[in-house]
């Protein structure tokens, strides 16, 4: 193996690129974190170290020189778990590929049209995506609330790097809001906790869990397509800070047709924006038009994406091969069947209200795969803890503050 690894971050996104990289080469991963989540700490497959500093851009730096120094000789192929990390790779490209590191992402340009939700919807108005109906609010320079659009709303910020670093009470992910009053005491709430940026005020598209779709691409150094991924979710995770991340999903199924339609719009969108890297789309199907609204786009491989692994492309060994290898792969459009699923069966079968795609998932069970649950990762004390979260899964869903439809 003529390259090394660095993951940034200790969520489950990182637990599964780590995953990947023992898959492939049966080694363990180094990963560098800011702080111990449960999906890396307890874990026998990858070498994991601290560092607080790492959240702001001159500790990241730092870190990422000391690593080089101790990592002399071989091209370090570094991979971000999350946006923020994501964004710190993107602004400081130059330097770091000085140093040997090797990565994928857009240049930080295009990284922040796409992070920034307000200039997503905003600049990408006109392109060949479907988007929902947006309205905005300037938290910093706006008192009023004045949109015509009707209830229920979405509520979400636009700036999720400056959401992600506060913590206040009553914070969700994503707000569902209901009527006028509620919608004024969600952006009090908001501008109490120290948001200062954009609000996105968004049509709520109507639907169940099982509306939502998930795609990922990758999008090689050429700025080419190479590989597209199209899942029909069948639950979401509800708790606040998880809600919009897919619980339950499964490649290759699509009860409301026009895949190829969809497919060949998100190909041509992010070739056009001049794309590199990994990108997750996430989108709801609109039954009132028939067409996929792209509610976000990810600049990098989402919290669920490890299932393109199962489909036989290894999201590490994708990434070798493009960076390190330079080979180049002609275009795949991964259509094969394979059911992802964080919950435990009994929880996705009770909360799944799609009954069609209750039965697809009862039918593919038995080979269904989930990213944080490894065979060969033997760590007594990551067993205790992926049996305390099933038991927590349930609890979750019983205690939802999501409303599904």
């Amino acid at each position: 193996m003529n390259y090394e690894i660095l993951i940034i971050g200790s969520d489950a996104n990182a637990y599964y690129m780590a995953r990947c990289y023992h898959e492939l080469t049966g080694k363990k991963a180094d990963v560098l974190a800011k702080s111990p989540l449960p999906y890396t700490t307890y874990s026998s497959i990858l070498n994991i170290a601290y560092d607080p500093s790492i959240w702001q851009e001159e500790g990241f730096l730092k870190a990422l020189a000391d690593y080089r120094k101790t990592h002399s000789g071989r091209p370090i192929l570094l991979i971000s778990s999350n946006e923020s990390y994501a964004e710190l790779i993107a602004a400081n490209r130059e330097r770091l590929q000085k140093q040997g590191f090797v990565f994928n992402y857009p240049d930080a340009a295009v990284a922040r049209s796409l992070m920034m939700k307000e200039e997503f919807y905003k600049q990408y108005a006109d392109s060949c995506l479907d988007l929902p109906v947006t309205c905005y609010f300037d938290c910093k320079n706006q008192d009023s609330v004045d949109f015509s659009l009707p209830y229920p709303v979405i509520v979400k910020p636009s700036n999720v790097i400056q959401y992600n670093h506060l913590s206040f009470e009553g914070k969700n992910k994503i707000y569902k809001v209901d009527s006028q009053d509620e919608l004024n005491r969600v952006i009090s709430l908001i501008k109490a906790g120290g948001y200062t940026d954009t609000l996105i005020v968004q049509e709520f598209i109507p639907g169940d869990d099982s509306y939502l779709f998930d795609a990922v691409a990758y999008v090689d150094s050429s700025h080419r397509v190479r590989l597209l991924s199209f899942a029909q979710i069948g639950l979401q995770e509800h708790s606040r800070n998880m809600v919009g991340n897919a619980a339950v999903l499964i490649n290759g199924y699509n009860q409301f047709g026009h895949t190829h339609e969809v497919e060949a719009k998100m190909k041509q969108f992010l070739e056009e924006i001049g794309y590199s890297g990994f990108a997750e789309f996430d989108l709801k199907y609109d039954p009132r038009d028939q067409k996929f609204k792209v509610l976000e786009i990810n600049a990098r491989q989402g919290r669920s994406s490890y299932y393109l692994t199962a489909l036989g492309e290894n999201l590490v060994q994708v990434l070798a091969e493009d960076l390190i290898d330079r080979k180049v792969r002609e275009y795949r459009f991964l259509n094969d069947r394979v059911l992802l699923s964080f919950v435990p069966k009994k929880v996705a079968l009770r909360y799944i209200v799609n009954e069609d795609y209750k039965r697809e998932v009862k039918k593919l069970w038995h080979g269904h795969i989930d990213p944080v649950r490894y065979k060969e990762d033997r760590n007594f004390m990551r067993k205790i803890y992926l049996l305390k979260k099933r038991f927590r899964y349930v609890k979750e869903y019983q205690n939802s503050y999501w409303k599904v439809i």
